[in-house]
């Protein structure tokens, strides 16, 4: 069983665009981790139908996954696909995780928006992709993997696997714990082509200066690295 986790905050105004997309491909559940919204996005996600887990307050991106993910774990899910909803991962491109996922594909099956250029969609952002590429080749180096896009939210993960992982960051530094750990614990990864998509340059991570992104980044890969050498 796969279940479709979308971590939210204050996303009223695109979830339903993106949740009609996923309708039209995706044949499971759908859960909306809703991280202590203020606008509309619980009741929205609640009237097209989908499973709803909610935070009282705003824990962060991390938070809202690692919640997600063991609530699928729990209920017996064996996969998780993960997405965002702001309109950045096209629902069109599920069908390919669950075409890997029936293959028997990797632990962490990862969408990368740099393996096809000609998926990509508008501009990107400078600031991030420098910043991308600047802690891709620090994960590539310290855990092996050929990764070539670090930060894509798009995954599918094997819950069993997962849960042999500690993981603990709550922000946005999440994908840098969760590669280092998953090599150490030895999870297998596959990334495969999804569109890079950007609307609103200025949201999310986007609202914090790219210098001060890189130093969360790599002190998060910092305790990641402490855990792994004292487990």
């Amino acid at each position: 069983m796969v279940l479709l986790v979308i971590p939210v905050y204050n996303e009223g105004g695109m979830l339903p665009r993106v949740l009609a997309g996923v309708r039209a491909v995706w044949p499971g559940r759908v859960l909306v981790v809703d991280d202590g919204s203020t606008d509309a996005t619980p009741e929205i996600a609640r009237g097209e139908g989908a499973l709803l887990l909610k935070h009282r307050r705003n824990r962060g991106y991390g938070a809202a996954l690692r919640s997600g993910l063991a609530w699928a774990e729990k209920m017996g899910y064996e996969w998780a696909i993960t997405m965002d909803a702001d309109g950045q991962h096209e629902p069109a491109f599920l069908p390919r995780f669950l075409a890997r996922i029936r293959a028997g594909a990797a632990d962490i099956i990862s969408g990368s928006r740099y393996l096809d250029p000609r998926l990509s969609q508008g501009p990107r952002p400078q600031d991030r992709l420098w910043v991308n590429r600047a802690v891709t080749a620090l994960l590539r180096e310290v855990t092996g993997y050929p990764l070539t896009d670090s930060f894509c939210g798009f995954k599918a993960y094997r819950l069993a696997a997962l849960s042999r992982l500690e993981l603990s960051e709550d922000g946005y530094a999440f994908p840098v714990e969760l590669w280092i750990k998953a090599a150490r614990a030895g999870l297998s990864v596959e990334e495969i082509p999804v569109p890079l998509i950007y609307y609103d340059f200025d949201k999310g991570v986007g609202r914090c200066p790219a210098q001060e992104r890189l130093a969360v980044y790599l002190e998060a890969a910092a305790r990641a690295l402490r855990w792994t050498s004292s487990s």
